[in-house]
């Protein structure tokens, strides 16, 4: 990989991307493309590259590559709020955003690492197989199903890897705010001496996956042998009675949760990746427990960070 294209490269898992592609191919040419809505600056202080501060769906960014080289692109700029309502912009955005990147990939003869999402399955109470998915439970579930969609129209031209990311977690997270992992916001909690806020009884499962091992599969993608769509998780469930359990040993806190009751009927009580097409296809195994992940997290990165905010307060 010496030309890559990392669109989204400023928000979470992409800021994590573009400094190990740096780490991995420190002669690569790396271009990050953000429009800066769902992020920041600083989660790419230190990147050696060049930027393009472009909304993806937007074509006029294009002409800057008619005299570049491709050799890949990570896709993961994508409209990722899933409160929004606004059903047209979030297909839109995400949608065309996509046919863009795909045309250019074809024009470069460049392969495409693309984000999909857990949220293409929306509700069941089972592993969730490739197969399974199809029936989201909102509009940005939709929206990624429809990327799926659209790459199998391009199969004879691009070479595609979509990823049907689970619930990661992990550093450079901070910028999502309200959006951000359920792990980020508890400890922000607990940290202030509260006890962590959940839906009744916190017996609720998720697929958590630490940003480390998913920057992995997305790496790991890039070199599928044929075009294919993979789930990205740890391939186990984590309740969030569990979650909590792990950050007070991470903080070293005894807070017991504090239930509330749901008012979501389409809430997703349970996820869980069916990993086995994954490893596979691309080699893929994760290194991290989810327990393991929280308390790296915890301590190297969120109780960091809080230690200098209360210092310069």
């Amino acid at each position: 990989m010496h030309h890559i294209l990392v669109t989204g490269g400023c928000g979470f898992i992409g800021s994590n991307l573009t400094f190990e592609l740096e780490r991995r191919y420190p002669q690569a040419s790396i271009t990050v493309l953000d429009d800066l809505r769902g992020s920041g600056f600083k989660n790419l202080l230190g990147f050696k590259g060049d930027f393009l501060a472009y909304d993806v769906a937007d074509k006029s960014w294009l002409p800057v590559f008619h005299a570049k080289p491709l050799d890949v692109i990570f896709h993961l700029a994508s409209i990722t709020d899933t409160t929004i309502l606004d059903e047209k912009k979030m297909m839109f955005d995400n949608v065309e955003g996509f046919r863009n990147i795909l045309d250019l990939a074809a024009a470069k003869k460049a392969r495409v690492v693309y984000a999909s999402s857990a949220a293409t399955y929306g509700s069941q109470d089972t592993p969730m197989k490739l197969s399974d998915a199809g029936r989201p439970n909102n509009v940005y579930g939709f929206s990624k199903w429809l990327l799926e969609n659209v790459a199998r129209t391009y199969n004879d031209r691009v070479r595609t890897a979509g990823l049907r990311y689970f619930n990661v977690f992990g550093p450079r997270e901070t910028y999502k705010g309200a959006a951000a992992s359920m792990i980020y916001q508890l400890t922000l909690q607990m940290l202030a001496g509260k006890r962590p806020r959940m839906f009744k009884y916190g017996e609720q499962k998720r697929d958590f996956v630490y940003v480390k091992d998913v920057v992995e599969a997305t790496i790991l993608a890039a070199d599928a042998k044929a075009s294919t769509v993979v789930n990205v998780g740890s391939g186990n469930s984590t309740s969030f009675n569990e979650l909590v359990e792990a950050i007070n040993a991470a903080l070293g806190t005894s807070l017991a949760p504090d239930y509330f009751d749901n008012p979501f009927d389409f809430y997703q009580n349970f996820t869980e990746a069916d990993i086995s097409h994954t490893r596979e296809a691309l080699g893929y195994a994760p290194k991290y427990s989810t327990r393991d992940a929280i308390i790296e997290y915890v301590r190297t990165s969120i109780l960091p960070a809080s230690k200098q905010l209360t210092a310069k307060r």
